[in-house]
């Protein structure tokens, strides 16, 4: 990735000396062997569960058609994205319209569809479904302990577990068929242990479901997965399926989830030009030393309202590299270095990308700054503030493990869309 970093880079110089304009635009470099290998992980970690890709983290239409094409499903939050999904040929039982609250017409929409697996946590949902989607195959979503997670969705969603036997009679009433119980521990979740408190409140919901005459055959352990800490959320999961859901084979169980960021993060890297500077007149060794008050400001094209949306939406603090100093690619180890601030391109003071981080001195207008892991939830709310542009994707495959797979599964993929 850091080759196609480093020649898109050389590619907007030649522009940017040709004279075009906004030639120095910023730009994202997606390695698509590497959603591949987060695959093989997840294949390899947990068997027994499905992945459904959670598309509102970042719907990339390259990684979209890598995803289905290696089989996964797809957790789907509208209209919209289910609409996309199904553009690329995949089957509406690999779909899971996965928002407990959804517009009349979009589950009217989702009736037509062929898109029968739904959530619900509360009854007005249960009767809108009754009158638009009665075939429908519901799954309630119960609340569980997020509070060790970035993004914690139980403020929104899920049905307290001592709700759950008046939601399930009230189905029953309507005569709709819930199939199973879902629930999300909250998005960038960084404590493995919550997942087994939540498969312990899963199985009481599904003897509620007992109780209540259903038989139910599906578990959707939702998102929340961490790159860093995949394997250990990966071992707690299935000691947790182990010991709650013994017979779950004979009993004919599926188990599905919705990762994201566990996909993307990493597979996107961001490149930025610095287009503006703002420095003392003469700075001297004391500007050098102190770490806790920027003394330069760096201003580069894209902000908070662009790819960094992920400070304000995601809780993230991306973290800069130089890419390139002074026109070269070689930046000399154990330059002195400043305490800088980095801010986006808009006229909104609320753009800053990076409050206090130390950057080289020599750094100057026109070098390039990279930021690492930025697939998820950046480019899929990123807004045309100002007038700025979002900012471009240049896809490679990379040439280690697992990009001939990806080009075999992209070619094998255009080939049935076109049958």
């Amino acid at each position: 990735m850091d080759v196609h970093l480093r020649n898109g880079v050389i590619n907007a110089l030649h522009l940017s000396a040709e004279g075009e304009a906004d030639a120095e635009k910023a730009f994202f470099v997606a390695d698509l062997s590497s959603v591949y290998r987060q695959h093989e992980r997840w294949q390899k970690n947990l068997p027994e569960v499905e992945p459904f890709y959670a598309i509102k983290c970042n719907p990339d239409p390259y990684v979209l058609r890598l995803l289905a094409a290696l089989g996964t499903g797809f957790d789907c939050a509208s209209n919209g994205e289910i609409n996309k999904v199904m553009a690329l040929g995949v089957s509406p039982d690999r779909i899971i319209f996965a928002n407990p609250c959804k517009a009349t017409s979009f589950i009217r929409s989702s009736a037509k569809a062929g898109v029968d697996m739904m959530t619900f946590d509360n009854t007005d949902e249960l009767h809108k479904v009754a009158r638009t989607h009665p075939g429908a195959k519901l799954v309630v979503r119960i609340l569980t302990d997020d509070s060790k997670s970035l993004c914690r969705l139980g403020l929104k969603f899920g049905a307290p577990l001592a709700s759950v036997p008046a939601l399930l009679v009230k189905a029953r009433e309507l005569g709709l068929n819930v199939v199973g119980v879902s629930f999300h521990v909250g998005s960038g979740c960084y404590d493995p242990n919550t997942f087994m408190d939540a498969l312990m409140r899963a199985r009481s919901a599904f003897d509620m479901g007992r109780d209540a005459g259903y038989k139910f055959t599906l578990l959707d352990i939702g998102g929340g997965f961490e790159d860093a800490t995949f394997e250990r959320m990966a071992a707690v999961i299935n000691e947790a399926i182990n010991v709650y859901f013994p017979n779950r084979k004979e009993e004919g169980l599926r188990i599905i989830a919705e990762p994201g960021r566990y996909y993307v993060s990493k597979a996107f890297n961001l490149a930025t030009n610095i287009i503006a500077r703002r420095a003392p007149p003469a700075a001297d060794d004391s500007d050098l030393a102190d770490p806790e008050h920027p003394s330069v400001m760096y201003y580069i094209n894209d902000g908070v309202y662009g790819a960094f949306n992920c400070i304000l939406f995601d809780h993230q603090t991306p973290t800069p590299f130089v890419l390139s100093l002074a026109g070269s690619f070689h930046v000399p180890q154990g330059l002195p270095l400043r305490a800088s601030s980095v801010w986006g391109p808009t006229c909104d003071s609320l753009d800053c990308v990076c409050p206090v981080t130390p950057l080289p001195a020599a750094l100057q207008v026109g070098d390039w700054l990279g930021f690492e892991n930025m697939g998820a939830y950046t480019v899929c709310a990123a807004s045309q503030f100002n007038g700025f542009e979002v900012s471009k994707v240049i896809y490679t495959t990379g040439t280690g493990p697992g990009a001939k797979e990806v080009r075999d599964a992209l070619r094998q993929f255009e080939g049935d869309a076109q049958a």
